[in-house]
């Protein structure tokens, strides 16, 4: 990053890939989700942010629909503030963002939608919870406009309506194809009964058939109570005879902290069976357990993450929830797109260009189906901490493969 004229710029902090045009990822603007440390002066002539509704003074409009009251108004808030820093690091792009309180509810989604349309909005970045985006959705696509939102629930997504956000489906391809690469051959898995665990247990279905590796034994356990299912899993990943070799374990934090004293109990031993995971394993509860030491999970790298965190804090005076970023990607990516291809800027055929896009959280792009995949890390657990054994990749691979 370098510092010119007392505001901080990126340089090349994203880059719209394939077609060798360079997208700038970086920040600075805001109304905080807390009062502010200290106000910066405005320089004459420099557009102003009105009153907690707008963002910018281009010509070209897109609505930010997030929740700013009601369930979820503080992940919301933050949202608004990272695209207030990645407007004001893209040195005020032609881009004017109409902020829009959805209330964190379905009708407030689709009024929000309605009143963004009608005001000129050619583009909706949000909602943040899947039957909000499904309501934004609709209003969209009679409108013939696009959606990019931050749910992690991929059956939300649809042609039109994109997800920007973390989906699980990818890490689980992810840590597969780097545990079979590693020669792990024979997979096991404890999956919770929840939506979550439905949607990873068809992706990793899939992902050990894809790498013509053995699914040995798969158990599924109510949220919170993994005994009997461990119990059911022992001969298979546990003993002298174990028929594993990994063992997948897609939980949240608190899930795993019942999952972990299970597996000790049953003789469970990481260093001939090892435990995989996704994401949501970036946790010191989970680090700390000595059923997951030498495990391994896949997650976005930390780096860009770790940089814009700073800068957030600097600016509004709080650490932002990790979703934030997508925030700043997305009005970054909407900058860009803005900036290099006029008329044609939020097109399918723009929005789904299969090289991709780089921002913070790594390389990502959006299928025609309006998912996302991302380029992403694998760590391992050590010592009670993640060290990354497979950096996340540049560039991604050709989709399918």
């Amino acid at each position: 990053m370098a510092r010119r004229g007392g505001r901080w710029t990126a340089r090349a902090g994203a880059a719209l890939l394939g077609l060798g045009l360079t997208i700038g990822l970086a920040g600075c603007l805001g109304v905080p989700d807390a009062p502010r440390p200290a106000a910066r002066a405005v320089p004459e002539g420099e557009p102003t942010v009105t009153a907690g509704n707008v963002i910018g003074a281009g010509t070209v409009k897109v609505a930010l629909i997030v929740p700013l009251s009601g369930q979820g108004a503080a992940v919301g808030a933050a949202l608004r503030n990272a695209a207030e820093l990645a407007y004001d690091d893209f040195q005020k792009p032609n881009l004017q963002i109409l902020v829009k309180d959805d209330r964190g509810t379905p009708e407030g989604a689709r009024e929000a939608t309605q009143a963004a349309f009608a005001e000129g909005a050619e583009m909706v970045l949000g909602p943040l919870f899947a039957a909000n985006v499904q309501a934004a959705g609709g209003v969209a696509r009679g409108a013939g406009k696009p959606v990019i939102a931050f749910s992690t629930d991929a059956a939300v997504a649809a042609r039109g309506v994109y997800l920007i956000s973390f989906l699980p489906q990818s890490e689980v391809d992810r840590i597969v194809d780097e545990a079979s690469a590693g020669g792990r051959r024979s997979f096991a898995a404890l999956i919770p009964e929840t939506v979550y665990g439905n949607a990873v247990e068809a992706q990793f279905r899939e992902a050990v058939a894809r790498r013509g590796a053995r699914l040995v034994g798969i158990e599924r356990y109510p949220a919170g109570n993994p005994g009997p299912a461990v119990d059911r899993l022992r001969g298979v990943i546990a003993g002298a005879g174990a028929q594993a070799d990994a063992l997948f374990v897609p939980d949240t934090a608190e899930g795993l902290m019942a999952v972990a004293p299970a597996l000790t109990k049953i003789g469970f031993s990481p260093a001939r069976v090892r435990p995989l995971g996704l994401a949501l394993w970036n946790d010191p509860r989970v680090l700390s357990q000595a059923a997951f030491q030498g495990g391994r999970f896949a997650a976005p790298d930390t780096a860009g993450f770790a940089g814009f965190a700073q800068r957030y804090q600097t600016r509004f005076g709080t650490m932002p929830p990790r979703t934030a970023s997508l925030g700043y990607d997305a009005v970054s990516l909407t900058a860009a797109l803005v900036r290099q291809y006029g008329s044609q800027r939020f097109a399918d055929a723009t929005l789904t260009n299969p090289a991709g896009f780089s921002g913070l959280d790594g390389t990502f792009r959006f299928l025609p189906e309006g998912v996302s995949e991302r380029t992403l890390a694998v760590y391992e657990i050590r010592n009670n901490a993640a060290d990354v054994v497979s950096p996340a990749p540049k560039v991604l691979a050709p989709s399918g493969i």
